[in-house]
């Protein structure tokens, strides 16, 4: 069963509270770095799966793409695009990106941010991927980094004074789902290896161009808790081109 937590009204208040919500782009930590590996989106077609508020569609449309179809699970998601990041060459469409279809070469570039730790079965995904795809065309996607996702509970470990201690890791090379804490409630994640992102990729005829773990911008260093993620990798961002 395909978990949406997003449209659940308590966690989605809670998320739209987050600063990436509210700031959009500019509020996402991993911004300043993904943004140098996405290609040009001049007369592109763009497909982003798990579009979320439609941030990235958005900055695909004002760098004059083609068309830009987001795709999401949660019907709040896409409302909320809508809302907040039309355009004429905007499409948005909710549906989980395991149950789309489209011919073959439909697309000059596909992304995802932070959504493909909520599916299942990444594989057939990606085989899906590279059937969508054109020849020379680039795939970008944001995950949460395997380091991250390995133990399942995603939060540090503390000492008696509630002063953190490590983030562990654990249970690493044991793909598959945890039970993780995100906003305060019970998510359901997938978690799988740096070896499956990478070679599948490869398996299914993508050239890898960029692996990138960000660091926290320094301009963002004063917020809360930020300067302890410098200590693991939260996220990982991978750049493919289609062979």
């Amino acid at each position: 069963m395909k978990e949406n937590k997003y449209d659940n009204e308590i966690f989605f208040k809670k998320y739209s509270q987050m600063i990436r919500s509210q700031e959009g782009l500019k509020g996402a930590g991993e911004w300043s770095e993904l943004r140098k590996i996405l290609p040009d989106f001049r007369n592109k077609k763009v497909l982003d799966l798990g579009c979320g508020y439609g941030w990235h569609c958005k900055y695909a449309a004002d760098n004059k793409a083609l068309y830009v179809l987001g795709t999401d699970i949660s019907h709040k998601m896409i409302q909320t695009a809508h809302k907040i990041n039309a355009a004429p060459q905007i499409d948005y469409k909710c549906i989980a990106m395991e149950d789309l279809s489209f011919p073959a070469h439909t697309f000059d570039v596909i992304l995802s941010s932070l959504a493909f730790h909520y599916i299942k079965d990444f594989e057939p995904l990606v085989k899906n991927i590279a059937t969508w795809i054109k020849p020379g065309g680039c795939f970008v996607f944001s995950v949460e980094h395997p380091v991250f996702t390995s133990y399942g509970t995603q939060d540090w470990y503390y000492d008696k004074n509630g002063e953190i201690l490590h983030f562990p890791v654990d249970n690493y090379y044991y793909e598959g789902p945890r039970e993780a804490i995100f906003l305060g409630e019970k998510v359901i994640k997938y978690h799988r290896t740096l070896t499956t992102y990478l070679n599948t990729l490869l398996q299914n005829g993508f050239q890898l161009q960029h692996i990138i773990e960000p660091q926290p911008p320094k301009e963002m260093m004063d917020i809360d808790g930020m300067k302890d993620e410098m200590r693991r990798p939260m996220m990982l961002l991978v750049s493919a081109i289609k062979i």
